[in-house]
């Protein structure tokens, strides 16, 4: 192609890459465009195309539809230049977006302005290309087309009176048919423009002058050819930071582009966004976009579609939207909405279509925007954007510094421009008239636009009359005196005066700078110290790029534990997205090379509030900041528009053949191809860029041998963020059903790889807080983040079971699928009932199995049944929606270990699947499926409490299990038992047990994890002794089995002569699914903390010195590590101080260390003896006044102690002595007592007569040391449960 190497030395830097032109084919006539006639009705005309539909009389509608609202297919007529090397031409991509709906007619009766709108296309390497579009109407010439038009009327007519009364448009023919005697054709064509930055004001500028052009009476000063080839060839991109001034037909255009250290160009509005949406909702939309859920833009208007789309994009900076993104989806590509992946579209709604009748795929992660109505749906329990009312706030005073209202937007259905003037009589008739041509012209690709109407009208000889006439009457027509007066300045722009247009521009350009800086001051504030949390372990790029899917790139949970409160619950789903993990992998491969446009100007932010030293101060607070470079952003802006840096060259004459392309009023003129298919063989500025291309390939060509093989560098970058988004961008070309099926394909190898992907990560999350926790035992923690991932893999089932469904059903597709599988089981199972109605109670159904009890001594087992764990979801009055009781049946399947074997059970049933998923689905893909249910297999190997925890205010039935150690003999008692069962959310009360019963249930509100038993009797009776082994607990719902060991007497005059004891749980491990075939094993049994303490302080009088203080050591350790973690995290404290290696255990075995316990008469003497003698000591020494002369605090701490003893000792509760003891130990723990009480005991007379000579207790050092320890708990706020202190009044 001649000149096409001037086309690719200048190209990078051309202001526009193509001109097009779409319109008719007059050869190949009129073809119906069936694709774009279903905007929003989709039958049957593509296998896979059924999903999104209108279940009214979308059959047929075509064909009874008034032909002159029919669409026809358009083509791309011309294109210039015919390709361009890096940017080649998409022709079915720009045909398709410049008419989404395809051609549209209209006769002379139907007036309709010129109508504009942008699109965008995005390419699967995500790079973005824009177009922008100028559709107006031209008289058909062409015979053939009217007389084929007429033909599709008489069919239209002839069918209208075969069927009067259903035919839907039969009031068409009054109103206005078309009959080529007597009326004049008009068919839609677009002029389009393609650009690689979003000028959007300086191309409707350009495009309404060449529409103007045409439509003028006079012919425009030169050829169209010399404007065309001017802006292809003659305007560059202006320099970053610079503003640029070109000329259009007839007057000049300016636009700028910010500077490096700015944000990124965006010319879409702003303003009318956040007027046609409102403040809130706009944030709304924004939060769900950046936690990556599906979004659907709804509206009549392409250009209002678009400019929400951009908006929303746009104020993500410092991050990118990374999945697939068509702000205008045709409708040839309408199986998109059925993508199992996060999406951001947008879809025209037809007219006056109600969005109840809309059915899409799937809605339970979808944020559906109707733009036209100021409404939006959004998903549930999403998290807000952190100080989301004073965020709004702020928000809303810029935009009414500009005169828009905050609360609402335009009015439904008009366009008004933002800050537009405030109403009048005059304005409001004005707006009337509009909505009157915009309802006129409805059936066109958009709606009307004002300053386009203003324009079309602009010379009219009625309107002249029209106005001299409203002024007389003394109403003004202040619009069209504004245009009047613009166009009189744009004759003396030489001056320097500046347009109404040019104002309005400027002032656009301003807010939407200042709104842009209120969100990305937002993301400055909350990110300020990310670089702090990424990790850099990679030496080189390469080895990065290869082990990048097993690398930790950020440090999530030390990021979240140093953020304010309130964040948590946005930023812990935040940083889960993929626009996140792109953002930090961008991060930490600008060690190696240039730092990506994004980043470089976020970091540079952040650089310069470090400066000021903004963020130290506030480090944890969650304050607001309100964003303090407003005033200099615009000033910035308006510069830059106010002083032009650079004029391009003016349009002149080509060297054409004359009399071609000749004018003539209302056609747009066949442009000479040849002089528009090259470019100017040298200019100033093509000359440069040439220059500097050259200088950037010497540059790289040095770099590609030292780096990564560049092929290689970009299939591993690609590789490395294609996770869970395997297909980016829908292809806008080829529709065969073979690509059709390979799109899907892709869906299905998305979704399994990102369940893999979603799974390890829930694993390595939880097994890397086991192996820290397994020093205590608490080896379950329910944590923000862990709820993050459970929610997300709620979020993927759901996308997985919405992907390929025959018909939509409710908004769960998940919920939908085990509703069908119940109402067929329990079919089934009335079947089986009457057919053999004597032995229903020994049949077991196929999906209800018995799982082995996890504990076989007296538990009985619990019943594994899919169709139970649904009723019980159902029972759940708490749960209002069909997505609310999926994401319950998930967490429950989760925590009870059957999510895997439950799926595996709804998917077996195979006829079921058939009816209904297409065969293209994700779950009748055969391996896929098995390698799915696998991965989720893998939860099994770890606790989960994700349905207890959340589910905190719903009943639940519990089994008691009391298990005593000699089995006749002691087995009942004749006193009354009681039992109190507790757990992290509240306690069972005091409930007394039936006598000679070792079983019993109860319902109570969720205890959570249970954490304590009470177990007692009254001492009735003659045989009032009892001597139990364990209580066993279960919650029925969630199959949860504690073990409490007690292994102790309860009575009067035995043991320590306790008559009720408080129990410590423990989870009880089930026996594994593999032992289920040889017989459930026992637990061991395990003593209780008492009882092995009782052995080990009888057998010896000395345990290791140094195994005491280790054991001290590590239960204060315990503690303190429990108040590190954050508060939602932390598990049982009272597990810490009264459990298995607790504070009381060691504190026992330290004061037991050489006490003379069983030398007195062989009656055992236990610790609460030596403590009561000690107090009885003080307290005489205090009547006789022998502690009167110690120090102050001595005797106050005296005092304490007696008052603390005595309390305990004046219980009505029946604790016994050790019991006491441990109480006596948790108080002085929780009151900061302890270390001040030691020294009392130490220095009490009473000490050589119950302690060896070796005793630690009677050696200062270890005493002191024991004293420094305790003191550490001083720091932490130790509070105790109500089932340790009750009865205690201090």
């Amino acid at each position: 192609m001649s000149g096409s190497s001037a086309v690719s030395g200048a190209a990078p830097c051309r202001f526009a890459h193509y001109f097009a032109i779409c319109g008719i084919d007059t050869e190949t006539g009129l073809e119906p465009d069936e694709l774009a006639g279903m905007t929003v009705s989709v039958t049957s005309c593509c296998p896979y195309i059924t999903s999104v539909h209108f279940p009214h009389n979308a059959q047929g509608e075509n064909f009874e539809q008034s032909p002159l609202k029919r669409t026809f297919k358009s083509k791309v007529l011309a294109r210039y230049p015919e390709n361009v090397e890096w940017n080649p031409f998409d022709q079915d991509a720009v045909n398709m977006l410049c008419m989404p709906k395809g051609l549209s007619f209209r006769t002379q009766a139907d007036q309709r302005p010129p109508q504009f709108h942008s699109f965008i296309i995005t390419k699967e390497d995500g790079s973005r290309t824009y177009g922008f579009v100028n559709t107006f109407y031209e008289e058909v010439t062409s015979p053939q087309i009217c007389s084929a038009m007429q033909t599709l009327y008489q069919m239209h007519n002839a069918q209208s009176a075969a069927d009067p009364p259903t035919c839907p448009s039969s009031s068409s023919r009054r109103v206005g048919g078309y009959d080529s005697s007597r009326d004049t054709l008009y068919v839609s064509k677009a002029l389009c423009l393609i650009t690689p930055m979003p000028f959007m004001h300086a191309c409707r500028r350009f495009l309404s002058q060449l529409h103007r052009a045409v439509t003028s009476a006079a012919a425009p000063p030169l050829p169209l050819e010399s404007y065309v080839h001017n802006i292809l060839y003659e305007v560059p991109l202006p320099a970053p930071g610079r503003s640029l001034k070109f000329h259009g037909v007839y007057e000049p255009i300016v636009c700028q582009r910010p500077g490096l250290g700015e944000l990124q160009l965006a010319d879409f509005p702003l303003g009318e966004a956040f007027s046609l949406l409102g403040v809130e909702n706009l944030v709304q939309v924004f939060t769900c976009t950046l936690l990556e859920m599906q979004i659907l833009l709804y509206s009549h208007d392409y250009q209002r579609l678009m400019t929400a789309a951009e908006a929303i994009t746009t104020l993500l900076f410092p991050f990118q939207w990374q999945h697939v993104y068509v702000p205008i989806l045709p409708a040839s590509l309408l199986h998109f909405l059925d993508a199992p992946v996060p999406y951001l579209m947008g879809l025209q709604s037809k007219d006056g279509a109600d969005r109840s009748k809309l059915e899409l795929p799937q809605e339970a992660n979808l944020c559906f925007v109707d733009i036209d109505n100021h409404y939006i749906e959004l998903p549930e329990d999403f998290p807000q954007f952190p100080n989301k009312a004073e965020f709004i706030q702020e928000l809303s005073e810029v935009l009414l510094s500009y005169g828009i209202s905050a609360n609402m937007g335009a009015p439904p259905r008009t366009r008004t421009n933002p800050g537009s003037t405030p109403s009048t009589p005059a304005r409001e008739r004005k707006t009337a008239a509009l909505r009157q041509l915009e309802d006129d012209g409805r059936n066109g690709n958009l709606a009307g636009e004002e300053l386009a109407v203003l324009e079309l009208l602009q010379g009219n000889a009625t309107l002249e009359r029209l106005q001299a006439l409203t002024k007389r009457t003394g109403v003004t027509v202040a619009r069209v005196d504004a245009l009047r007066a613009g166009v009189r300045a744009q004759a003396s722009e030489g001056q320097g005066g500046r347009t109404a247009a040019d104002e309005e521009e400027l002032r656009n350009a301003k807010l939407n700078v200042q709104l842009r800086e209120v969100f990305a001051s937002r993301f400055t504030t909350m990110f300020a110290d990310y670089e702090a949390f990424v990790i850099q372990s990679a030496p080189d790029l390469e080895s990065w790029l290869t082990n990048r899917e097993q690398m930790h790139n950020f440090d999530k949970a030390s990021f979240l534990s140093d953020q304010p409160e309130p964040y948590l619950p946005f930023l812990s789903h935040f940083i889960e997205t993929q626009m996140f993990a792109t953002f930090i992998d961008n991060k930490i491969m600008s060690q190696w090379e240039e730092k990506e446009p994004l980043l470089r100007v976020f970091d540079g932010r952040i650089d310069k509030a470090r400066l000021y030293n903004v963020r130290a101060p506030s480090l944890r607070s969650s304050s607001y900041q309100r964003c303090s470079i407003l005033k200099e952003s615009a000033q910035a802006i308006e510069q830059r528009l106010m002083k032009i840096d650079h004029t391009a060259i003016h349009p002149h004459l080509l060297d054409m053949k004359i009399g071609q392309g000749k004018y003539e009023q209302g056609f747009f003129p066949k442009l000479q191809a040849d002089v528009l298919n090259t470019g100017p063989t040298s200019n100033k500025w093509s000359h440069r860029t040439a220059t500097a291309q050259r200088r950037k390939d010497r540059h790289r060509q040095q770099t590609e041998h030292l780096g990564l093989d560049n092929d290689l560098k970009e299939k591993y970058i690609q590789e490395a963020r294609s996770l869970g988004k395997n297909l980016r961008q829908p292809k806008l070309s080829d529709l065969s059903p073979a690509v059709i099926a390979q799109t899907n394909w892709k869906f299905v190898e998305g979704l399994l790889k990102e369940c893999r992907m979603k799974t390890k990560r829930m694993l390595v999350e939880k097994m890397g807080r086991e192996a820290v926790e397994l020093g205590h035992g608490e080896a379950n923690i329910t944590g923000l983040e862990e709820n993050t991932l459970i929610a997300s893999l709620c979020d993927l089932l759901e996308r997985i079971w919405s992907h390929g469904l025959q018909v939509k059903q409710g908004k769960s597709a998940l919920w939908s699928h085990l509703l069908h599988y119940q109402a067929r089981e329990e079919k089934l199972d009335q079947q089986h009932q009457a057919e053999s109605p004597g032995n229903t109670h020994t049949h077991t159904h196929s999906h209800t199995r018995l799982r082995k009890s996890d504990c076989s001594v007296a538990m009985p087992s619990l019943r594994v049944s899919l169709i139970q764990d649904m009723r019980h979801i159902q029972s759940m009055s708490e749960i209002k929606t069909d997505v609310g009781r999926a994401r319950a049946w998930i967490r429950l399947s989760l925590e009870k270990k059957l999510l895997s074997q439950h799926l595996k059970q709804l998917l077996s049933r195979h006829a079921l699947a058939k009816k209904l998923y297409k065969r293209y689905a994700f779950l009748r893909s055969e391996e896929e499926k098995e390698q799915f249910l696998f991965h989720l297999l893998s939860l099994n190997t770890v606790d989960y409490f994700c349905f207890t925890s959340v589910f905190t205010t719903i009943m639940i039935p519990y089994r008691v299990v009391i298990i005593p150690i000699k089995k006749l003999s002691n087995a009942m008692t004749t006193s009354n038992p009681w039992v109190c069962v507790s757990g992290e959310l509240g306690d069972s009360g005091i409930m007394q047990i039936p006598k000679n019963v070792l079983e019993m249930t109860f319902d109570c509100q969720n205890l959570g994890k249970l954490t304590t038993v009470q177990l007692g009797h009254d001492n009735a009776g003659l045989l009032a002794k009892w001597l139990v082994d364990c209580v066993m607990v279960r919650n029925e719902i969630t199959g949860h089995t504690y073990r409490f060991p007690c292994g102790r007497w309860l009575g009067k005059g035995v043991d320590d002569g306790s008559l009720e004891r408080v129990l410590f749980g423990e989870l009880a491990v089930p026996s594994g699914e593999e032992d289920s075939g040889r017989g459930c094993r026992t637990p061991p049994l395990q003593r209780s903390p008492s009882q092995t303490r009782r052995i080990s302080t009888t057998s010896l009088s000395g345990r290791g010195y140094t195994q005491i203080q280790e054991a001290i050591g590590e239960a204060v350790n315990n503690i303190v590590k429990h108040f590190h973690k954050p508060e939602k995290e932390r598990g049982s404290l009272t597990v810490l101080l009264c459990g298995e290696s607790s504070l009381v255990a060691a504190l026992e075995q330290f004061f037991h260390h050489g006490f003379k316990s069983a030398r007195l008469f062989q009656k055992t003497v236990f610790v609460w003896d030596f403590v009561e003698k000690a107090v009885a000591y003080m307290e005489s020494a205090d009547q006789m006044g022998d502690l009167q002369e110690t120090a102050e605090p001595l005797g106050m701490t005296c005092q304490s102690l007696c008052r603390y003893v005595n309390a305990i000792n004046s219980t009505p509760r029946n604790i016994g002595k050790d019991g006491k003891f441990q109480l006596l130990v948790c108080l002085g723990a929780r009151d900061r007592l302890l270390p001040q009480w030691l020294p009392l005991l130490v220095e009490c007379p009473v000490i050589p007569r119950m302690y060896e000579d070796a005793a630690l207790l009677r050696d200062r050092t270890t005493v002191n040391a024991l004293i420094g320890v305790l003191e550490t708990l001083h720091d932490f706020p130790v509070t105790l449960e109500a089932s340790l202190v009750k009865g205690i009044d201090l």
